[in-house]
């Protein structure tokens, strides 16, 4: 049964029902549980009203005979809406399209009053990225790497994944748990767990080719996987106290596996504990530039010699 002929089936199939689960749908379609999950993602996309309820005897409910609520904004939620719409433009993030289409739904609900604040505050805001001498509201030209939507879909569904990377010259397949997709430094990256070498790594979105769910039978719990991820922690080894000025700058950016502890409950002192790896010359390069980023409020309390000694030889000492 092909794809469009199967989700019409299956329509009518919930239609007539008060109550279904995916099992029932699996069953009855003969298809897996991630194309059931998935065909009924679209059937609500369609605008059928369904409801899920967890648990042991949950499922889903159709609300037969429903007439879904008048959604209303106020003045603030409209700028707010849109004030996102801009501050994310040239961003590289994924459902461009659907953006662009929600854009223009928002404005054909709202009064001309309210469409001529928007105008005005275009006219007047301008967001990193954003052409002053074009600064359309749905100028949404930013378009993001082909494979993040797909990633992003995927994931949705479940985060064991098989992919396909390339590295220089040659392609590599291998099984992954994905842990984040993030976007550090304008660069979309994937933090996952490599399943056939157990151990975590950072992986360019740019650099993955191709990715396609994993087979149940091959699985490493994610119990396990987070196991061997505190096994595999590393010692402490470099340790800073932050000011207020090295705390705004903290904020401004940080790589996505540095945090800090606050220690007064105004939050202008925190506690910076992270691990280095000393044998990656790409990391301590990294880690030095940081530093010298963060400024002149921090204390040092650890630190290893190699950081220290890049520090010392690109700019000032704290």
């Amino acid at each position: 049964m092909k794809k469009v002929e199967r989700i019409n089936t299956i329509m009518r199939y919930i239609n007539n029902r008060s109550r279904f689960t995916i099992s029932e749908i699996m069953q009855e379609f003969n298809i897996s549980r991630s194309t059931a999950i998935r065909d009924i993602r679209e059937i609500e996309a369609m605008g059928m009203p369904l409801t899920t309820e967890v648990g042991r005897d949950g499922g889903y409910f159709v609300m037969n005979n429903s007439v879904l609520p008048t959604v209303r904004f106020t003045d603030n939620e409209i700028k707010a809406l849109f004030l996102a719409f801009m501050a994310t433009r040239n961003q590289q993030l994924p459902y461009l399209k659907s953006r662009q289409s929600l854009a223009e739904k928002l404005l054909g609900l709202i009064s001309e009053n309210q469409q001529d604040d928007l105008v005005v505050l275009n006219q007047i805001l301008l967001f990193e990225g954003t052409n002053p001498n074009n600064p359309d509201l749905l100028d949404l030209s930013d378009l993001p790497h082909p494979m993040l939507e797909q990633l992003i879909q995927n994931i949705l569904l479940d985060s064991y994944l098989w992919i396909t990377v390339q590295e220089g010259k040659e392609c590599k397949s291998y099984p992954i748990y994905l842990l984040h997709l993030y976007r550090e430094k304008s660069h979309w990256l994937i933090e996952g767990f490599h399943l056939g070498e157990k151990k975590t790594q950072i992986i360019p979105v740019d650099s993955v080719t191709d990715v396609q769910p994993y087979p149940v039978k091959n699985r490493i719990s994610r119990k396990k996987i987070l196991e061997k991820q505190r096994q595999q922690k590393k010692d402490v080894n470099l340790m800073l106290d932050l000011g207020p000025k090295a705390i705004a700058q903290f904020k401004k950016y940080h790589p996505l596996t540095v945090s800090i502890s606050y220690t007064n409950p105004y939050q202008t002192s925190a506690r910076l504990n992270t691990f280095v790896d000393v044998g990656n010359e790409e990391e301590v390069s990294e880690i030095v530039s940081w530093l010298l980023f963060l400024g002149e409020d921090v204390v040092v309390r650890e630190i290893p010699g190699e950081v220290l000694k890049g520090v010392q030889k690109r700019g000032r000492l704290y």
